[in-house]
C-alpha cells in the first residue's frame, strides 16, 4: 500500500478569521437589523456563510441562530491536518466549499481513503456518536473554508434533541454507507471503476469540472501502486473522458465516466440523496 508522508502538514496554520462577520449575520438572521451586512464584514468571510454547509441550512431557525454565535470561520488549505487517528477532535468542522479525505493508516504507515466529506456535511463525527479518538486521520484534500465549532458546545447542542441531532444521526449513516462501498470497491473492483468512483465523488463536492491532486496523492488514498494510477488515469484520457496535466485533472465527460463505475457510486449517491437535505 502506498505512503502519505509526503502529504502530512501541521494544523497549526489554520485562521479563524473574523468574528464581527459572525455577529452581523446572527443580527441580521434574527431579524434585529434590516441592513444589509457590511461589505468590511463578509469581505472577512470570503463571501462564506455557515448555511452554505448543507447541514447547517437545513436547520429550524431556532437551532441555527442558538449555534450561531458558536461557529467559527476557518481557512482550510490544502495538505492541514484537521486531526490525526487516535486523536480527540477539540473541534468540529462544518464544510462550506472544502473537502476533507478521512484516511485509515496502518502501523507500518500504509494507508487508504475511507471517505470524503464536502459541504453536505460535518468532519468530527466521534464527536457526538461518544467514540472518543477518532479512528481516521482527517487532512483537507481541496481547499476552502468552513466554520468550526468546540467540541464542547456541539455535545450540548446535540444532548437536546431534536433536528441538529436528528441530522447528525443522519449524515453519520449516509457516511458509513461510504466507508462501507469504499472498503468493499477498494477490494473487488478494478483500478479504472475506483477511480472514477473517487473523481465523481470529489466533483459531487466541486463546483467546477477540475481538481487539484497529483498522482501519488490519489494512489496513497487508493491505497495501491502510482503506476496502477498512472496506467488507469491514462487509459481514461485516452478515452476523451478526463484530460491530466501537472497535478491538475479536468473532467471533459463525467457520462462518459458514470459509464465505467461499478454499482458503488450509484449507491453511495442514492443513500446520501435520501438521508441528506439538499442543499
Amino acid at each position: 500500500m502506498a505512503q502519505v508522508s509526503n502529504i502530512r502538514t501541521s494544523s497549526t496554520g489554520q485562521q479563524v478569521i473574523n468574528a464581527k462577520a459572525i455577529a452581523a449575520l446572527k443580527a441580521k438572521e434574527a431579524g434585529l437589523t434590516k441592513r444589509p451586512v457590511a461589505p468590511r464584514a463578509l469581505a472577512g468571510l470570503h463571501g462564506h456563510n455557515p448555511k452554505h454547509n448543507g447541514l447547517l441550512a437545513a436547520l429550524p431557525a431556532a437551532d441555527y441562530e442558538r449555534l450561531l454565535p458558536h461557529l467559527e470561520f476557518v481557512e482550510m488549505p490544502f495538505g492541514m491536518t484537521i486531526c490525526e487517528a487516535g486523536e480527540s477532535m477539540q473541534h468540529v468542522y462544518f464544510l462550506t466549499n472544502s473537502i476533507v479525505s478521512l484516511l485509515y493508516e496502518t502501523a507500518d504507515g500504509a494507508s487508504s481513503e475511507t471517505a470524503v466529506i464536502g459541504y453536505e456535511g460535518v468532519v468530527g463525527h466521534d464527536v457526538f456518536m461518544g467514540g472518543g479518538a477518532s479512528l481516521n486521520r482527517a487532512f483537507v484534500k481541496s481547499a476552502g473554508y468552513g466554520f468550526r465549532i468546540k467540541a464542547s458546545a456541539l455535545q450540548a447542542e446535540f444532548a437536546r434533541g431534536g433536528a441538529l441531532q436528528q441530522l447528525l444521526l443522519r449524515f453519520t449513516q449516509a457516511l458509513f454507507t461510504q466507508m462501507a462501498h469504499t472498503v468493499a470497491c477498494n477490494r473487488h473492483h478494478t483500478i479504472v471503476q475506483q477511480l472514477c468512483r473517487w473523481l465523481l465523488l470529489s466533483l459531487d463536492r466541486l463546483q467546477s469540472n477540475q481538481i487539484s491532486m497529483t498522482q501519488d496523492l490519489i494512489a496513497s488514498m487508493l491505497g495501491v501502486r502510482r503506476e496502477s494510477v498512472t496506467e488507469a488515469a491514462r487509459k481514461l484520457q485516452d478515452e476523451g473522458l478526463i484530460h491530466y496535466s501537472r497535478g491538475q485533472i479536468t473532467v471533459v465527460d463525467r457520462e462518459g465516466l458514470e459509464d465505467h463505475i461499478c454499482e458503488c457510486y450509484a449507491s453511495i449517491k442514492k443513500v446520501y440523496e435520501g438521508l441528506l437535505p439538499n442543499k
